[in-house]
C-alpha cells in the first residue's frame, strides 16, 4: 500500500530507579500487537540524554518523514495513562544520564516557551475512557522538565505541533506490560483518526473557499 501512514512511536533507555524503563517495555508491547495494515508503524529507544534528543529526533522528521510521532515515558508519580497537551522550552535544571545539563536550560534558544500538540488530548482521553478498554487515562500539562517534556518540545517544534506524548506509571503500578500496549494501540489509533478527521475538514473548507472564490469571480 503505497498511502500507508507512517507512525513513530517512541520509549525510553532505563534512567535512576527505573531499571527496566516501562515506556520502552509498553512501546515494544505495541510494536508487536501492531497498528493494522494501514499504518506502517516505527519503534525506538530514546537515551535518557539531551545531546542524543537533539541529535536523534531531527533526523526522525526528515528521513521518516511521519504523519505523527509519539513518544512514550515513565512517570513514577503516575497511576494512570496520562496525555500530555503540550511541551515546554525552559527549565531543564536535571542532569541526564550522562550528567549533563543544557547550559541555557531550554530546548531551542529562540523558541515560544510553551507548544501545544494539535490533538485535542481532552477529546482522545474522554473516548478511551468511555471505550471499555479497562486502563484509566488522564490529560496533563505539565509533562516535567526533565528528558520527557525536552523531547516533546523538541518533537512538537520539529513537526509543527504533529507530535503527542504518553507518560506510563512503571510496571505492575497498577498495570501490566500487556494492558499498557492496548492502551498505546487505542491511543494511537484515537489519535491517527484525529488527524485523519481534522485534514478532511481542511480539505472541505479550501474546497468551499475555492468554490465561493470562482463564483465571487463569475459574479463580476
Amino acid at each position: 500500500m503505497a498511502n500507508k501512514k507512517k507512525v513513530i512511536v517512541t520509549g525510553f533507555e532505563p534512567f535512576g530507579e527505573h531499571t527496566v524503563n516501562s515506556s520502552w517495555v509498553a512501546v515494544q508491547e505495541l510494536q508487536r500487537l501492531g497498528l493494522g495494515e494501514a499504518v506502517d508503524l516505527h519503534v525506538c529507544e530514546v537515551p535518557v540524554e539531551y545531546e542524543a534528543v537533539q541529535n536523534l529526533l531531527p533526523s526522525l522528521w526528515k528521513q521518516q518523514q511521519p504523519q505523527l510521532v509519539v513518544h512514550v515515558g515513565v512517570s513514577g508519580l503516575a497511576t494512570t495513562v496520562t496525555l500530555e497537551q503540550c511541551g515546554h522550552n525552559h527549565g531543564y535544571k536535571r542532569p541526564d544520564n550522562c550528567s549533563f545539563c543544557p547550559v541555557s536550560q531550554c530546548c531551542m534558544e529562540k523558541g515560544p516557551d510553551c507548544i501545544n500538540s494539535v490533538l485535542d488530548m481532552d477529546m482522545i482521553c474522554k473516548t478511551v475512557n468511555g471505550s471499555g478498554l479497562g486502563v484509566a487515562l488522564s490529560v496533563s500539562k505539565d509533562a516535567g522538565r526533565y528528558l520527557c517534556d525536552y523531547t516533546y518540545y523538541t518533537s512538537l517544534y520539529l513537526g509543527q505541533g504533529r507530535s503527542a506524548f504518553v507518560h506510563v506509571p512503571p510496571l505492575g503500578k497498577p498495570y501490566s506490560s500487556q494492558d499498557l500496549g492496548r492502551a498505546l494501540q487505542v491511543i494511537v489509533r484515537e489519535m491517527l483518526e484525529q488527524l485523519d478527521h481534522a485534514e478532511e475538514e481542511h480539505k472541505h473548507h479550501s474546497h468551499c473557499h475555492h468554490q465561493q472564490q470562482h463564483q465571487h469571480q463569475h459574479a463580476h
